[in-house]
Order: C-alpha cells, then sequence, then structure tokens
C-alpha cells in the first residue's frame, strides 16, 4: 500500500503556535548573511570574440548565503544557476540573467533561513540565437551548455577543494550538494546531472550534435578543443577550427584533481539535451515546469529562439526527464513517497506518476512559463516581453509559488542528503472507506462526514496551482462544512487528516 509522509514539524506549526521550528522544513533563522562577488574560478569566454579576435579568461563569481547565529559547521549546500538565455543581461531581450534577480534573492534567502548554505553563481554566456544557418545555432548552443555544465562542476570543485586546502570557511557538508537551475539554469543542472561523460556528446542518437566541415562530420564539442566535463583539462583551438585562431584556449582548468558530483539536482523551466544522456544510477532530479511553457519543452520539442521564430535543436523537457528517471530508479530515495502538507497532492494529481515532477500551472494564460518571478516595472520599462510571458506577474504572485517549490523540495531534498527532518510514515487511507464528500460539484459548500468512529483532526484545500487556499485545523469532529467563500470557480484538491492517515480527492466549485 501506497505510505504518505507527513511533515510532523509542519504541521504542528500548522495546528499550533507552541511547536519548535524544523531545520531544513521550515524557516528556523530570521537573518541571512550573504558574501558577494567570491570568485570561485576563471575560464574562458567567447563574448568578447568579435572585438578581440580571441576567447579572453573572465573571473566566475557566486554569492554565498549563509543563516546568521548558526552553530553547524558542516551545512548542506545548494549552487543556484540563474536564468539569462546564455547571453548577458540585458542583451538576453529578458527581465533576469543576474545574480541579484528577485527570484534567485528570494529562493536563496528562503533556503538560508531554512539552514542551508546557498551560492548564487554566473557562468559563461555566448552563442549565436540569430545565425543564418540552422547548424551554426546548433553548434554555439551545445557550446554554451557543455560550458555551462564545466562551470557548474567548477563551483562543486571550489567548495571540495576549500574543504581540502582552507579548512573549509564556508561552513559546508560536501556531501550534500544540490545543484538548482532556474530557466536557463535549469538546463545547466538537468544537463549537469545527466551528461556525466564527454563521449555521450558526439554518440547523441541522430547526429545532432555532429556538424559537417569540409564535407566531414565532425563533432560540435571537442574534448581536446573544450575541455573535459570535468574541468581539468586544457581546452586549446587547432588550426583551421572555424571560428576562433589557432592556440586559443576554450577551456582553463579549475581545481584540478576534486570530484565535480554532486547528490541531488532541482530544475525550474529547463530541458536537458537529450534522453541517450540519462543513465541508471545518475543522481535524483526534481522538475518544475509550466506544461504550456512556450520556451522549453515540457515533453519534446525544438527550442525556439524567441521573436525570431528560428527553430534551433530538440531537447527533452521536465516530463520526459522524469519518465526517465522513474524508469531507470534514480529518484528511489523519495519514489512512492507523498508528503503531506508540501502539496504532493496536486502534484500527483496532474504528474503521471512521474515523482519528483510537480507541473505548475500560471495563473496568466498558457504563455505564463515562469510563475516564480517578478520584477519592477519602474526599473525596467522596456522589458515587454517580460510581461507578456508573466502578464499577471506580481511579487506576491511569484513568492506563493516559490512557497509551492520549497516546500515540494524540502521534504525529498531531506529524504536524498539524508537530513533529519523529523519525517513521520502515515498511511494512506481509501477516501470511500472513511468518509463522503457531497455535493461535488458544489456552488457553495462541500458536507465532509467520515465515519461514526472516525475523527477528521484537519482539512487543507489546494488550487491547481499547487497552493494552500484553506486550512480547517483542530476540527476534532466527523462532520464539518467546507465553504467556498471567495474561491474562484474551478477544480481543488482536498486533503483530510486523521489519527489513521489521510485521503485525498478532487473536488469542483462551479
Amino acid at each position: 500500500m501506497k505510505r504518505w509522509f507527513t511533515l510532523l514539524a509542519l504541521l504542528t506549526v500548522l495546528v499550533t503556535t507552541a511547536a519548535a521550528q524544523q531545520r531544513y522544513i521550515e524557516e528556523t533563522f530570521s537573518d541571512v548573511s550573504v558574501t558577494k562577488d567570491i570568485t570561485y574560478g576563471v575560464n574562458a569566454t567567447v563574448l568578447a570574440l568579435p572585438q578581440v579576435g580571441e576567447a579572453i579568461p573572465v573571473p566566475l563569481l557566486l554569492d554565498f548565503y549563509e543563516p546568521v547565529g548558526d552553530t553547524e559547521t558542516e551545512r548542506p549546500l545548494v549552487i543556484y544557476f540563474h536564468t539569462g538565455n546564455f547571453l548577458p543581461h540585458p542583451d538576453n531581450g529578458g527581465i533576469g540573467g543576474k545574480r541579484d534577480d528577485s527570484t534567485c534573492v528570494a529562493i536563496a534567502t528562503r533556503l538560508a533561513k531554512m539552514g542551508y548554505t546557498v551560492a548564487v553563481a554566473t557562468y559563461r554566456k555566448g552563442w549565436n540565437p540569430v545565425a543564418s544557418a540552422q547548424e551554426e545555432r546548433v553548434f554555439t548552443l551545445i557550446n554554451a551548455a557543455y560550458r555551462g555544465v564545466q562551470d557548474c562542476r567548477t563551483a562543486v570543485k571550489f567548495f571540495k577543494k576549500d574543504v581540502a586546502e582552507n579548512g573549509n570557511q564556508y561552513g559546508v557538508d560536501t556531501s550534500k550538494i544540490v545543484i538548482w537551475g532556474q530557466g536557463t539554469g535549469g538546463y545547466i543542472s538537468l544537463n549537469a546531472a545527466s551528461l556525466d561523460q564527454y563521449v555521450e556528446i558526439p554518440l547523441t542518437p541522430g547526429g545532432k550534435f555532429i556538424a559537417q566541415v569540409g564535407g566531414q562530420p565532425v563533432p560540435m564539442v571537442i574534448e581536446g578543443i573544450n575541455g573535459d566535463i570535468n574541468c581539468d583539462s586544457v581546452g586549446i583551438v587547432p588550426p583551421n577550427f572555424p571560428g576562433f585562431p589557432a592556440g586559443d584556449t576554450l577551456n582553463y582548468p579549475n581545481h584540478v584533481g576534486y570530484s565535480g558530483d554532486f547528490a541531488l539536482a532541482v530544475n525550474m523551466g529547463g530541458a536537458c539535451g537529450d534522453t541517450s544522456w540519462i543513465d541508471p544510477g545518475q543522481v535524483p532530479i526534481i522538475s518544475y515546469q509550466v506544461p504550456t511553457d512556450p520556451f522549453a519543452p515540457y515533453k519534446a520539442g525544438l527550442v525556439i529562439v524567441p521573436g525570431f521564430n528560428l527553430p534551433v535543436v530538440e531537447v527533452f523537457g521536465a516530463y520526459v526527464v522524469q519518465e526517465f528517471q522513474n524508469r531507470y530508479n534514480n529518484n528511489a530515495a523519495f519514489a512512492g513517497k507523498t508528503y503531506s502538507g508540501d502539496f504532493s497532492a496536486v502534484a500527483n494529481s496532474r504528474n503521471d506518476g512521474y515523482d519528483g515532477l510537480f507541473p505548475l500551472i500560471g495563473t496568466g494564460g498558457p504563455d505564463d512559463s515562469a510563475p516564480w518571478e517578478w520584477w519592477d516595472p519602474a526599473t525596467n520599462p522596456n522589458h515587454t516581453s517580460g510581461i507578456q510571458n508573466n502578464p499577471d506577474m506580481s511579487k506576491t504572485k511569484a513568492l506563493s509559488y516559490i512557497d509551492t517549490i520549497i516546500s515540494y523540495y524540502a521534504p525529498r531534498a531531506c529524504e536524498v542528503l539524508g537530513l533529519d527532518c523529523g519525517l513521520v510514515d502515515v498511511e494512506e487511507l481509501d477516501p470511500a472507506a472513511m468518509l463522503t464528500v457531497a455535493p461535488n460539484p458544489a456552488s457553495e459548500s462541500i458536507y465532509v462526514t467520515a465515519r461514526e468512529d472516525k475523527l477528521i483532526r484537519s482539512i487543507y484545500l489546494y488550487d491547481l496551482a499547487g497552493r494552500l487556499v484553506k486550512a480547517h485545523v483542530n476540527v476534532d469532529d466527523n462532520y464539518f462544512r467546507v465553504q467556498r467563500h471567495n474561491l474562484a470557480a474551478g477544480q481543488y484538491v482536498m486533503q483530510v487528516h486523521f489519527d489513521e492517515g489521510i485521503t485525498s480527492q478532487s473536488v469542483l466549485f462551479h
């Protein structure tokens, strides 16, 4: 029988005000310290190529968040990569693309208050989305993604080297590292989790990452030129290589001898280059995506350059990634477990059984692809494209989605990272054997009636965006009336809690 897991501390806070807070599940610290502009590596960027004629080395920077007053000396670490279309802001045409984007700061601060350390990191940019030839668009994009994977592994290695050689000045546990990507950063987190061998790129089925040079097939990424995937080797351009002068350095080794491996990946709106890169035994992945996302396919589809309608290459979104993760049992640490109070019922009602996938529904129409983002139009008056992608954007809306994202992430990370989060196993009960819910659909009220020998302890109602919209605690009766009040017409997920376990079912107000 499937089991539910209740977040004991979280539910206690909902029911009473006197309970202690649980680290890694809730915010247990009130203040966060941020150390900005830490150099975690140096590597070659192609952004200056048109001006100087070669790739040049640039520092790779991160901002480090940690809770104030923490006495723990080895804490889990989240390395967070922002969005940005692999182009620098504001040239990327979007509202985001920096370490201090609103969403980056909000999520990093929230995680730090929960007891995590967080490194919000930049990465190398540069590709040609408006090249006249599709092959050139594919070539420059796969190289940008490959550099992103190298930078991701460089950041991991930076902290492992610090522990080994500098006395762990950041106070992290390098066995508990999470890679988290938002938008374009989601491409980095997914590809870093799946692409663990360079050879998988030239061997990708269909030859989609093979170029024709002088009538001969040539891999678009070559280890001797681009450097190895762990960023341990020098990448040198040979004579007659297109686009770069002979002898140019495209990769500088960083923190050689340290592993770039990590324990968990989180993806918000990214995609994976190819499913052939996903293998059994790879790290667990948690994914969030709007199924109608026009910029990253939810299943399989072409990357399209916004504003130009130019096709690039087929990639695979969160739905397909999580399908393969579950097929290979890579999410076994949390698969088959559902956590009360973290919106699992909402995710499971629409993810087709793929554990770790949370399809989010934007409230601003089908193009609302990033409902976790917000910005101040007064300071960004020219970015109308961002408003089109999130037409009803507001800080309140974005934070409500971030609440859902964090809540869904927290218990799963506890399982994967082996954190002591106070999870208690509770049985899933058959709703037909426990209660009746009527009328359903309803116009104003729904009456929940349990068996005479069972007491309803609490009732939670979630909308399809995954947000908690009603919480009735301390019910302690076998009958309760759930009133609609100001709820909009639509479908909701109702969780009813008993001493013996919980039930979950859909209800509809019309």
